[in-house]
C-alpha cells in the first residue's frame, strides 16, 4: 500500500470512528451553559487529551493492554458504562446543574475519552501500529492522527455559533436528544462487549470439543 493511500486509509478510519460532525450536539449540549471563551477552552482541552491518549496507545497500546491482562471488550464495556452515566445525567438534566459542573470538567470526560479517544479509535490505532511496515507508515499514522484531531478542534470551535441560533431553549432540547445518543452509544459499546466475550467463549468451548 502506497504512502499517500495508507494515510487516506488511516484518516478515514478515525474520522468515521471519532465522527468530528457528530460530537457537535453533544459538544453544545455539555458546554450549553458557557461563554464563548470556556466553550472553546473546552474544545481546545478535548482535542489534546484525546490527541494525548491516541498517541500514547499508538506507542505503548499493546504493551499496556498485555500488561494489565485487559482484554478489548473490557475496554469497550468500560467506555459503555461511562458514556452511560454521563448520558443519564443530561437526559435527568443534573448536566445543567452549575454545582454539578463545577465538581468535574467536561473538556476531559466524557469529551476528550471517552468520546474522541474512545474504545474503537484506541483499537484502531493500535492495529494499524501493528500493520506497520516501515518508519514511514508510522509518519503517515501520526500525521493521520494529528490532522483528525485538528478537524475535530475546528469543528467544535467553529460549532458556538450554533449557539446562538438555538439560544436556552433550543440548548435545553438539544440536550436531551444527545442525551438518549449518547445512551445509544453507551448501550452499543456495551453490547459489542458482551458479544466479543461470547465470540472468545464460543470459539474456546469448540476447541475444547475437538
Amino acid at each position: 500500500m502506497g504512502g499517500v493511500e495508507y494515510f487516506l486509509t488511516v484518516a478515514v478510519t478515525l474520522f468515521v470512528i471519532m465522527d468530528p460532525p457528530g460530537i457537535v450536539p453533544i459538544y453544545l449540549a455539555l458546554t450549553g451553559t458557557m461563554d464563548q471563551r470556556q466553550r472553546s477552552r473546552a474544545a481546545l482541552q478535548a482535542t489534546c487529551l484525546s490527541l494525548g491518549v491516541i498517541t500514547l496507545f499508538a506507542l505503548l497500546g499493546q504493551q499496556i493492554i498485555s500488561y494489565l491482562h485487559i482484554d478489548l471488550a473490557a475496554l469497550q464495556g468500560a467506555g459503555g458504562l461511562l458514556l452511560l452515566l454521563v448520558a443519564l445525567q443530561l437526559l435527568t438534566g443534573k448536566a445543567d446543574d452549575p454545582n454539578e459542573a463545577a465538581t468535574s470538567n467536561i473538556a476531559l470526560v466524557p469529551l476528550g475519552t471517552p468520546l474522541l479517544a474512545g474504545p474503537g479509535a484506541i483499537v484502531a490505532v493500535i492495529l494499524f501500529v501493528k500493520q506497520a511496515e516501515s518508519n514511514v507508515d508510522y509518519l503517515w499514522i501520526a500525521l493521520a492522527i494529528v490532522v483528525i484531531h485538528v478537524s475535530i478542534f475546528l469543528v467544535m470551535r467553529f460549532s458556538g455559533f450554533l449557539v446562538k441560533i438555538l439560544r436556552r431553549g433550543g440548548i435545553e432540547v438539544l440536550t436531551r436528544i444527545a442525551g438518549v445518543l449518547l445512551a445509544a452509544i453507551a448501550v452499543q459499546l456495551i453490547a459489542d462487549a458482551v458479544m466479543g466475550y461470547v465470540a472468545v467463549f464460543e470459539s474456546s468451548a469448540g476447541a475444547s470439543v475437538w
